[in-house]
């Protein structure tokens, strides 16, 4: 009955036709390599250097998050876009009319394609915000630290918008 029992489950995982990981993706199994190609800076306002820094950020979370083998042409899956929004605002004011908060809000365009599933592709816009104090010029760690937050949690969502389906 055990032997049965073993038997139903082996061919019950091995018959499914997607791949699970630890991380909430759900992955075809003949999706093996990804590609991302280089990220534009397409803002109004330009900080050198943040297209590179977000496009390594998504490839090391794509390395890190997946099994799946990065290639510089024809992936299974491929990301791209341009980041379209990097702009310092106040949100707060003190008594003086002087910003006693203020926000960097990065926006970044993004493509998707599944070669094995067109029904996945899709163009979407994400964006997360670092909020700072009013006195403090984004410069050197602190531009680094509101960088790394922002892009962490936009990889995220990439993520989770591609590979999860959330």
């Amino acid at each position: 009955m055990r032997l049965v029992g073993l038997l139903i489950l082996i061919l019950f995982t091995t018959s499914c036709s997607v791949k699970y990981s630890l991380t909430g993706a759900s992955i075809s199994p003949e999706t093996k390599t990804f590609q991302v190609n280089y990220f534009q800076n397409s803002a109004p306002l330009i900080e050198p250097g943040i297209e590179r820094d977000f496009t390594n950020k998504l490839i090391d979370l794509l390395i890190n998050q997946t099994s799946l083998e990065l290639v510089k042409i024809n992936g299974d899956l491929t990301y791209e876009g341009e980041i379209v929004e990097y702009r310092i605002s106040p949100t707060t004011a003190t008594a003086n009319n002087t910003a006693a908060q203020n926000r960097l809000t990065v926006g970044v365009n993004i493509r998707f394609y599944d070669k094995n599933d067109s029904e996945a592709d899709f163009e979407k816009r994400f964006s997360f915000y670092y909020d700072y104090p009013g006195n403090i010029q984004l410069i050197g760690g602190q531009r680094d630290t509101a960088l790394d937050e922002i892009f962490e949690r936009i990889t995220q969502d990439v993520f989770n918008a591609s590979l999860a389906k959330w």
